[in-house]
């Protein structure tokens, strides 16, 4: 390998364009649903029930993410509020692999863990993962309210699903970076929604009010 200096800031600029020029479009596309999302998350906790997440590879650890700022916390020093990413438990995911199907590593669990009126939200940048669509489709057969992140191709998933983002790219790393975003904009807005009149551990939030 060589040890000369490349310049890479046409590259580094046309990326960072192209990332904030898809969030522009998700402006366009998506507020409707990010809003309709929030709120359905704000009333099953208020319900006391749960959000399960799950996904395969960069969105299993985006589910995992995500599952953790709600349990732990987003920016604010609150109680914690249920919930779990289907992709923490190494035992169950080998096992139903071995035993079943890597097709059924998701649904097993929503089976077991899944309640009527729980949350699932199912993240595959390329809209056709099976075990997330098998997961979904048993998920609403239990009653949950399903919500899938996608990306341009939502054609298959579409049935199994009241919310979907499908983000209008085929770039993976691009829809990936929408959908972190999007997701801690939810993180966020429940957050502040549920416990908006505690105090804020961020002083540049000091001066928000709870989310109507």
């Amino acid at each position: 390998m060589g040890s000369s200096n490349y310049n890479f800031k046409e590259e580094i600029i046309d990326q960072i364009e192209k990332s904030a020029a898809l969030k522009e479009d998700i402006i366009l596309k998506h507020v409707d649903e990010i809003n309709d999302i929030t709120n359905k998350i704000i009333k099953a906790y208020s319900n006391n029930n749960k959000v399960i997440w799950f996904g395969n590879g960069g969105s299993a650890a985006d589910a995992q993410h995500l599952s953790c700022e709600l349990v732990s916390k987003f920016l604010m020093d609150r109680e914690a509020i249920p919930s779990i990413a289907l992709t923490t438990n190494t035992s169950i995911l080998t096992a139903i692999s071995n035993d079943y199907s890597f097709e059924d590593v998701f649904a097993r669990q929503v089976e077991a863990f899944a309640e009527k009126g729980d949350i699932l939200v199912g993240i595959t940048t390329s809209g056709t993962s099976p075990n997330v669509i098998k997961a979904l489709e048993i998920g609403k057969k239990k009653g949950t309210i399903n919500i899938a992140f996608t990306g341009e191709n939502a054609e298959e998933i579409k049935d199994f699903v009241d919310y979907i983002i499908d983000i209008p790219s085929k770039d993976t790393p691009r829809i990936q970076e929408s959908q972190i975003m999007i997701g801690h904009i939810i993180c966020d807005l429940v957050e502040r929604t549920l416990f908006g009149d505690q105090k804020w551990e961020t002083k540049q939030y000091s001066s928000i009010e709870t989310v109507q």
